[in-house]
């Protein structure tokens, strides 16, 4: 089966650093992909894509190394298990609260006897390769988010479900849920309190954990507090970032 390269940088206590689309189009997800981010993860629960467009932006990423990863709309067995069939390496589950959730999302990324994945990789054979069927469940990879107030009273309890590889702060959702500011990067003292919390439990049960950033400055500093998957802005942020550089420049001369 094709190595699941963010697995392989895990296993070296490394970073992976990982890109965001919200565009729905294929030509967009390839010039990313080619651009050599570790990772990239089309965003299905925000935004404007759909999953016919998911499968051609999945198309266009294989034609790197780059690991393509999929956030999903909900804590829904069709939509985790359309996503692993369609190819994701991974997938991000948005409002994982309890341990219960967590055990449900995990059984619906594993085929059994570990988990309750309807068997129809339709894309994913083509994908990973003739034994994706033997070798997937230790492949793909599953991701909690940790978003709300209820997870962090949950925190351990979620960790500590066998199997679970990673968890996912969206730090925005997170600090509304503790009446702070909904920002990524600039957040409020409970908020970034409950991020290095996060981060040092999650080390604790030797689970990895991901986070949501607007910067390089800021993914480097959670990333020192022990993120190893770090996501910096999105497709869509880059090009206003780059547009707004450019006309600023031009304007200004």
């Amino acid at each position: 089966m094709r190595e699941n390269r963010l697995r392989t940088l895990w296993a070296a206590d490394q970073t992976a650093i990982n890109g965001w689309l919200a565009i729905p189009n294929s030509f967009s997800a390839e010039v990313m992909a080619h651009q050599g981010w570790d990772t990239l993860t089309i965003d299905l629960q925000h935004g404007v894509i759909d999953y016919a467009q998911m499968v051609t932006m999945l198309q266009a990423i294989s034609t790197t190394t780059t690991v393509p990863l999929v956030r999903v709309p909900w804590l829904e067995p069709g939509s985790v298990m359309k996503a692993l069939d369609a190819g994701a390496y991974g997938v991000i589950c948005p409002m994982v609260n309890t341990r219960d959730d967590a055990a449900r999302f995990l059984s619906y990324m594993r085929y059994a006897p570990q988990g309750t994945r309807s068997f129809g990789p339709v894309r994913a054979l083509y994908y990973g390769g003739a034994d994706y069927p033997q070798q997937a469940n230790q492949t793909v990879v599953a991701f909690a988010m940790i978003e709300t107030a209820q997870a962090l009273d949950n925190l351990d309890a979620i960790l500590s479900v066998e199997g679970l590889d990673a968890i996912y702060v969206g730090p925005s959702d997170l600090s509304l849920s503790l009446g702070c500011r909904p920002v990524i990067d600039d957040v409020d003292p409970l908020a970034a309190q409950a991020i290095a919390h996060i981060a040092e439990r999650a080390q604790a049960h030797g689970v990895r954990c991901g986070i949501h950033n607007g910067t390089p400055a800021q993914a480097l500093a959670r990333q020192a507090l022990g993120y190893r998957f770090v996501t910096v802005s999105s497709d869509a942020r880059l090009i206003a970032a780059g547009s707004q550089q450019v006309l600023g420049a031009m304007r200004a001369g």
